[in-house]
C-alpha cells in the first residue's frame, strides 16, 4: 500500500492510497470538511465524509503528474516506469504549481 497526505494550500485536507490490490482511495480529513465545508480540491471531488474510490488513479490526480519531456526526466532521474501513476504522483506532485500538493508518506509515518 502506498499513501500520501493531500493539502489544499497549506491546509492538509486528506489522503490518497493506491491500495495492494491496485485500487485507489480518496479520503477528505474529517477535521478538513468540518473547519472548510466549501473547500473541496476539485468540482469532481466535492466535500464528503465518505472515500471516493475507483479502480484507476482519479483524473484529477492524474492531471498533476508531468507530462511530454518533462515527464521523460522525471521518469529517467528518479527511475520511475511511466505506468506507475501513484509513483509519480508522490515523487512529482510534492511542490505542484497550483493549490493542491501530495506528501508521500514512508511506512513509519502512516497515520
Amino acid at each position: 500500500m502506498r499513501q500520501g497526505k493531500v493539502f489544499y494550500k497549506e491546509d492538509f485536507a486528506g489522503f490518497i492510497t493506491e491500495t495492494d490490490e491496485g485500487d485507489y482511495i480518496f479520503q477528505y480529513d474529517e477535521d478538513y470538511v468540518k473547519q472548510h465545508p466549501n473547500q473541496f480540491i476539485c468540482f469532481t471531488m466535492p466535500m464528503t465524509k465518505e472515500p471516493y474510490e475507483d479502480n484507476r488513479l482519479f483524473p484529477f490526480f492524474e492531471g498533476l503528474i508531468p507530462e511530454g519531456w518533462l515527464l521523460e526526466i522525471a521518469s529517467k532521474n528518479w527511475k520511475i516506469n511511466t505506468n506507475d501513476r501513484m509513483g509519480l504522483l508522490l515523487t512529482c506532485c510534492q511542490n505542484c504549481i497550483g493549490a493542491v500538493s501530495v506528501i508521500p508518506i514512508n511506512g513509519e509515518d502512516e497515520k
